[in-house]
C-alpha cells in the first residue's frame, strides 16, 4: 500500500463552465413553408444551423429544448391577419424566457410602423420581405456573434468569481465514479434547472448544492438551506411560506418564510423525502406557479427561486408506494445528480484524509504530517457507513489524539468491532445515545421515519440528535 503522496494532483475541484466555440444556431418561425425553406437554403451553406417551426407555440417549445444564438420570427401567423399582434405577443413571451436572446422580426415591405413597434417591444432588428440575402446573413451573424461574445464574458466572469470567492466549499473528487458528478455540476450549475441530489447520508449533498448555486447566475443572491424533513408538520407552512401576525396563537409578528428569503436566489430543501404528503401538495403549488400566501394571509406573493433538493431515499419507489407525490418528483428532478458512497470511490479516501488532516492540523495547531501505512490501510479497508462525514470526524479525532507527527491506527478508532467491544461502563450518556442512534439508523438503512419510530422519538427530535452527534 503506497502512501497518499501519490494522489492525483487535480483532486480538489471547483466547477468551471464549458467555453468552447460553437456554430451559430438560429431558430426561425413563419407559417409559410416557402419562407422557411428559403431561409434554410440561404443560411445553411454559410455554416449556420437552422431550425424551423411554423407556429409561436412550437417556437416556445423549441426554446425549452435547445439554446439558440438568434431567433427570426414573422409577425403574423393566422390567415388574413396583418396586425402583427401575434408576433408582438410572441416577442413578449420570448423576452420572458430569455431577455438577452436577440430577436429579428420579419415584416411585409413598407410596414415600417409595425417594425418600429416591434423594436419598442424588445426586438433587436427588423427585416423587410422580400429580403436582401446579404442583409439577412449580415444581421444573423452580427447578432449571433454578439450573443456568443456576451455569453463567453459571463462565463469568464463566473469562473473568476468562483476562483476568487472566499468560503467556497472544496470538493475532493478524483475517483472515476465521481467524474459524471463533476460533469453534471459544470453543465447544470449555470442553468436555472431544479436539481435533485441523491446519495447516502454523509456523501456531500449539501456541498454539491453550494457548488451548483455558486456556478449559477444567482450566486450573488442567497442560498437558503432548510431541513425540510426535520420541520414539525404543524410549523411546516409557517417556516416555508411565512405567516402574518395573528395567524395562530404564537404569531405575534409577521414572519418571512424560506421561499421569500431565497427570492432571486436558491432554496436547498434537504431530506425532501420526509415532507408529509399534505405539505407536499402545498410545496408543489409554489414550484408550479411561483406563487404563495403566508399563513393567515390572502395576499398572493410571487417568488423567483431555484430549488435544489436532496434525499437519501429512493423517491421513485416512494412515489410508486404513494408516500411521495409523483408530480412533485417531476418538478424537483429536472436533473438528478447521484453521489456514490465512499466505499464506491475508495480512490478518494487518501485524498480526503489528507485534506481533512491539513484542515485540522491548522485548526488544532498540531504538528501532524501524515498517516502511517497501517492507518492508511485501515482506512482503505473500512466500510465507512457514515461516508465522507464519518471520515472527516475520524480524522479530526485522530489529529486531536495523535502525539507524534504521524497518525497511527489506534488514533483512528474505526475498527469494525469497536462498537461491539466497547465497554458501556466507560462511556458517557451522550456516547451511548450516539452509539444507539447509529445502530438503529444502520438497521433502518438511514430511513429517518423508521429510525425515529424505533427509538421512540419524533423525527424532529431525531434530527436534532443527528446534528448534535455529527452522525
Amino acid at each position: 500500500m503506497e502512501s497518499q503522496s501519490r494522489a492525483p494532483r487535480q483532486a480538489l475541484w471547483r466547477p468551471t463552465i464549458p467555453n468552447k466555440t460553437e456554430r451559430i444556431r438560429i431558430l426561425v418561425a413563419d407559417d409559410q413553408p416557402d419562407v422557411l425553406d428559403a431561409v434554410d437554403l440561404l443560411l445553411r451553406p454559410q455554416g449556420i444551423d437552422v431550425d424551423c417551426v411554423r407556429s409561436p407555440q412550437l417556437l416556445l417549445e423549441a426554446l425549452g429544448h435547445r439554446e439558440y444564438d438568434v431567433v427570426l420570427i414573422d409577425l403574423n401567423y393566422t390567415r388574413d391577419t396583418t396586425s402583427g399582434q401575434e408576433g408582438l405577443d410572441l416577442l413578449e413571451r420570448i423576452r420572458e424566457f430569455d431577455a438577452r436572446l436577440p430577436v429579428i422580426v420579419m415584416t411585409a415591405w413598407g410596414n415600417i410602423d409595425l417594425a418600429v413597434e416591434s423594436i419598442k417591444h424588445g426586438a433587436r432588428d427588423f427585416l423587410q420581405k422580400p429580403w436582401e440575402n446579404e442583409r439577412l446573413v449580415s444581421l444573423v451573424r452580427v447578432h449571433a456573434e454578439l450573443r456568443q461574445a456576451l455569453r463567453r464574458a459571463r462565463q469568464l466572469e463566473m469562473e473568476n468569481r468562483l476562483l476568487r470567492s472566499e468560503g467556497m466549499p472544496e470538493f475532493v473528487a478524483g475517483a472515476p465514479s465521481m467524474q459524471p458528478v463533476l460533469e453534471l455540476i459544470a453543465q447544470v450549475g449555470p442553468s436555472d434547472a431544479n436539481v435533485l441530489i441523491t446519495g447516502e447520508h454523509g456523501t456531500g449533498k449539501e456541498i454539491v448544492a453550494k457548488l451548483l448555486h455558486a456556478a449559477s447566475p444567482r450566486a450573488r443572491m442567497a442560498l437558503v438551506a432548510v431541513n425540510a424533513g426535520g420541520l414539525p408538520e404543524g410549523t411546516f407552512e409557517s417556516e416555508i411560506f411565512g405567516h402574518v401576525k395573528g395567524a395562530f396563537t404564537d404569531a405575534r409578528t409577521d414572519r418571512i418564510g424560506r421561499f421569500e428569503l431565497a427570492n432571486g436566489g436558491t432554496l436547498f430543501l434537504d431530506e425532501i423525502a420526509n415532507v408529509p404528503l399534505r405539505q407536499q401538495a402545498k410545496l408543489l403549488r409554489v414550484l408550479e406557479t411561483g406563487e404563495l400566501e403566508r399563513v393567515g394571509s390572502s395576499q398572493t406573493r410571487r417568488v423567483d427561486v431555484r430549488v435544489l433538493s436532496a434525499t437519501n431515499a429512493a423517491l421513485d419507489e416512494e412515489a410508486k408506494n404513494g408516500a411521495f407525490r409523483e408530480d412533485l418528483l417531476f418538478r424537483i428532478n429536472t436533473v438528478e445528480i447521484h453521489l456514490p458512497a465512499l466505499r464506491e470511490r475508495r480512490e478518494d479516501i487518501p485524498l480526503l484524509a489528507q485534506h481533512f488532516l491539513g484542515r485540522n492540523r491548522i485548526r488544532y495547531r498540531k504538528q501532524v504530517e501524515g498517516f502511517s501505512q497501517g492507518a492508511m490501510q485501515q482506512m482503505m479497508q473500512y466500510a465507512w457507513p457514515g461516508n465522507v462525514r464519518e471520515l472527516e470526524h475520524a480524522v479530526e479525532r485522530a489529529v486531536l489524539l495523535c502525539r507524534g507527527n504521524e497518525i497511527e491506527s489506534a488514533n483512528l478508532a474505526i475498527s469494525p468491532s469497536r462498537a461491539s467491544t466497547q465497554s458501556f461502563e466507560n462511556m458517557s450518556i451522550d456516547e451511548v445515545e450516539a452509539l444507539l442512534i447509529r445502530k438503529v439508523l444502520r438497521r433502518c438503512d438511514g430511513n429517518i421515519s423508521q429510525a425515529a419510530e424505533g427509538l421512540g422519538l419524533s423525527r424532529a427530535a431525531l434530527y436534532r440528535r443527528i446534528e448534535k452527534y455529527g452522525l
